[in-house]
């Protein structure tokens, strides 16, 4: 399956890209590197010691090759569409229209984690949900969200060194367990995340997964007042345990495409608020229970398209692009994400360039 060659009109419309202990390891550091998406310093690029954005998105070459016209990282997925209803519980932290009471066009994606757009489905536990909200005079809200409510590192420098040590070897197809214990050693802040994987089996279903924004984002309310706050989409179907094997290559669109055809998917958007105190910029530290939590609206995906020809194969899925009344935190982690989605699109376009007439 190859992509379409992406048209002038879609260029100026988005710019940018968008567990034994040795079993347990390599199956961590597929995770880490699902997660990932492209963690990257965005500083410091005149410097030769510094990470780029390039040498990060030249990593992820490095784990399956390069499948020209096709995202680094989350190469398979599914285009779906649907709304977002507000329902002005949300006004009062932030005036982004979105959350007033009204209904927004939404444009996602569904994904598993690689650079292989022909990946079985069941190799890896990670679901990603990725959201475009179309708001009014061409405002637009963009978030990519994983089904882990917290992220392996904190800082750019940590992730590339997580995917180095994750690298699956060529002649066994999985990480060097002794290399991903070195780095998580090395690395105490990775606790929470590996305890949240081996908790919580992934879902049977792209449908019945909860998706988390995992970085911090700042709410600005009309008063100028502002919160931190994480969001959720939690599903209204009941969750289900992946199968441990057995399913076939493209289980999880197919059954998504199953689903759909008995009816529209729901998730609610649930925001938490930080306290005073509360980290905003490290994503390996989940905030407590107890924090303040508001149910902000109803998402509902009505129908799915083959990415090769539907709406989200062309959409950046850049987390900074913010409406007003939302803006990003101080998690270095964001601004980084948003520098290596715009290398691999670029990438993605001069391949599609370049392709010769006639062939898909």
């Amino acid at each position: 399956m190859n992509e379409r060659p992406f048209s002038l009109v879609e260029l100026a419309r988005h710019p940018g890209q968008h567990l034994g202990e040795i079993g347990r390891l390599c199956a961590i550091g597929v995770v880490v590197l699902a997660v990932g998406g492209a963690f990257v310093y965005v500083a410091g690029f005149a410097a030769p010691n510094r990470l780029s954005p390039q040498r990060i998105v030249n990593k992820f070459e490095t784990y399956g090759g390069v499948h020209a016209g096709f995202r680094r990282n989350h190469a398979k997925g599914v285009c779906v569409a649907g709304y977002f209803e507000g329902n002005g519980k949300a006004s009062g932290i932030s005036h982004a229209e979105v959350f007033d009471p009204v209904r927004t066009p939404v444009i996602g994606r569904f994904a598993i984690p690689g650079p292989n757009p022909v990946a079985p489905d069941g190799g890896t536990p990670v679901r990603s949900f990725a959201l475009e909200f179309e708001l009014p005079n061409h405002a637009q809200w963009r978030t990519g969200m994983n089904n882990t409510p917290v992220f392996a590192v904190n800082t750019p420098e940590a992730f590339y060194e997580q995917l180095a040590a994750g690298k699956p070897d060529p002649a066994t197809g999985k990480p060097d367990p002794a290399k991903l214990k070195t780095f998580y050693s090395a690395h105490p802040e990775t606790q929470p995340f590996q305890k949240w994987v081996k908790a919580h089996p992934p879902s049977s279903s792209f449908a019945n997964a909860a998706y988390y924004s995992i970085n911090a984002f700042r709410a600005i309310n009309a008063d100028g007042d502002t919160s931190f706050i994480r969001w959720a989409m939690v599903p209204e179907a009941a969750y289900e345990p992946a199968k441990p094997s057995g399913n076939a290559p493209n289980y999880l669109s197919d059954e998504l495409s199953d689903r759909l055809a008995q009816g529209p998917l729901r998730w609610h958007l649930i925001l938490t608020v930080a306290a005073p105190g509360d980290v905003t910029n490290d994503a390996t530290q989940a905030w407590p229970d107890d924090r303040r939590k508001i149910d902000a609206g109803t998402l509902t995906i009505e129908h799915e398209t083959a990415q090769a020809d539907g709406d989200c194969r062309d959409i950046n899925y850049d987390p900074t692009v913010l409406p007003d009344g939302l803006k990003p935190s101080d998690d270095p982690l964001l601004a980084a994400r948003s520098a290596a989605y715009a290398v691999s699109f670029n990438r993605r376009i001069s391949e599609e360039a370049h392709r010769p007439a006639g062939q898909n």
